[in-house]
Order: C-alpha cells, then structure tokens, then sequence
C-alpha cells in the first residue's frame, strides 16, 4: 500500500514537469493505483468529482468563485457527494461495497483540476498515470 502510494506520487511529479499536465492531482492517481483492481470504486471517484464540477458549474452562474474559494467550494462539494454516495446508494440500490467513493478529499481535488485543465487532458493524463502507477507497484512487489 504505501509503495503504490509512493510510486503514484513519484510517476505524478515526473508526468506533471515533463508534461506540465497535473493528472488530476499528485495525491490522486496514486489513490486510484491503489484501488484499480476495484474499478468501481474508480467509475464512483471520477462520478463525485463531475457532480462536483456540474454543481461548481451552476454555481457560478451566481456566485464569484474563484482561488481558493473555489477549491474549498469543489473539495467540500466532492467530500458531500462521496457521503451522499456513501449514505444513499446502498439504500437505493443493493450496491456492493466496490460501488464507493475513494476517500473524502480525491473527487474534490480531480474536480478542481477538471476546472484548471480542462477534462480531456486530466483524464487521459489521470488513466495514463494511475496504470503506470499500478503496474510499477506491482512489479516491486514482485521483486
């Protein structure tokens, strides 16, 4: 666990200053190394973090949200959807525990780099380095 975590972050600095695309965060594709052979988990992560972004969206429309006002804004906002997620799904559906959001902070943090970047480069970049992350991992936990 703390290897993938490791690596995720080392593979994330390395694609984000030879690229200068963030892949949705340093911490993130890390975190989604870690659970990439849950992909559900995944699908629920990058759902929260586009409600958030639709919600942002809406939201400013009426409001000033910009800096850090708009990070707070996206984190909370993704924090709100993964315990709603939490909360609700399996009363509505009988979902299976891989049907959840990967931690409070990862949907916030990929939604606020979906406003800065837009969402085709921080997705491809964020798919790029999560499963270069995961297989690195596995090969050391292999030797």
């Amino acid at each position: 666990m703390t290897a993938t975590i490791l690596i995720g972050i080392v593979v994330a600095l390395l694609y984000a200053e030879i690229t200068g695309i963030l892949p949705g965060g340093i911490i993130v594709p890390a975190m989604m190394a870690l659970y990439l052979d849950q992909p559900w988990r995944v699908v629920a992560t990058v759902l929260a973090a586009f409600l958030s972004l639709g919600c942002y969206k809406i939201l400013g429309c009426y409001f000033l949200i910009f800096g850090r006002r708009r990070f707070v804004l996206l984190l909370f906002l993704g924090a709100f959807f993964g315990q709603i997620w939490f909360i609700l799904w399996p009363r509505l559906f009988a979902a299976p525990l891989d049907l959840r959001v990967i931690g409070w902070i990862i949907p916030g943090l990929l939604a606020n780099n979906l406003v800065r970047q837009k969402i085709l480069p921080t997705l491809a970049s964020l798919a790029t380095v999560t499963i270069l992350a995961y297989f690195l991992a596995k090969l050391v936990m292999i030797l």
